[in-house]
């Protein structure tokens, strides 16, 4: 038995490297990336149960993966990517510096020592509800919490995790039980070429 780390479809947000509004939806080429994890994910069986990022772009993830696999689904606000607050909206690349990896908290944002203690917060829940379920839970969040559940809770290697670029929709397994040793990482070989990721596209934010 596993936990699924998934990551959401891509925006046009996304792909235009913007940080990106709580509101962004899925663009075309994301709705059709979550069509074909989703159909991956039912495929491989033994999915228990879905929960999900309750922000849109993760949420219409997790949904295509509970419709094709027939698996509860239920939100967690604990999995919501970091709150760049007044930064939401702007242009990466003209920021002049990497928000990703700001310490203190941007206007109206969350700080980085706010978001770790969501992240372990979001971590506990997800572990309590696996415990509950006889078989797999996936969870679909977002890049830049995905790589600090990697790096923190989880205890993967930095060596994997610096620098990686988490493609939509990857799909990164860990063991149930601790120490959740790692079994997939980053794996997006359910998108054909056509839906394939766009490595310059934001992993986070």
């Amino acid at each position: 038995m596993a936990i699924l780390l998934v990551r959401h479809g891509e925006t046009a947000l996304n792909a235009a490297r913007i940080m990106q509004p709580a509101d962004t939806p899925l663009s075309e080429r994301g709705h059709a990336q979550a069509q074909a994890v989703a159909r991956r994910l039912a495929a491989r069986g033994g999915v228990a149960a879905v929960l999900g990022s309750d922000l849109p772009r993760a949420w219409q993830t997790a949904e295509a993966i509970a419709r094709a696999t027939g698996a509860p689904l239920s939100a967690s606000p604990l999995l919501k990517e970091r709150n760049f607050g007044a930064l939401r909206g702007q242009p990466y690349d003209s920021l002049g510096f990497d928000p990703l990896q700001m310490q203190e908290a941007p206007p109206g944002g969350e700080s980085a020592a706010d978001f770790e203690r969501r992240i372990a917060a979001a971590f506990e829940a997800v572990r309590a509800l696996r415990a509950t379920l006889p078989a797999d839970l996936v969870v679909v969040t977002h890049g830049l919490l995905i790589r600090r559940l990697l790096a923190g809770p989880l205890r993967v290697d930095a060596a994997l995790i610096d620098g990686l670029h988490l493609g939509n929709t990857s799909v990164s397994i860990v063991g149930a039980a601790p120490p959740h040793a790692l079994q997939l990482l980053n794996c997006t070989r359910h998108l054909d070429e056509a839906a394939r990721d766009d490595a310059q596209a934001l992993s986070g934010g």
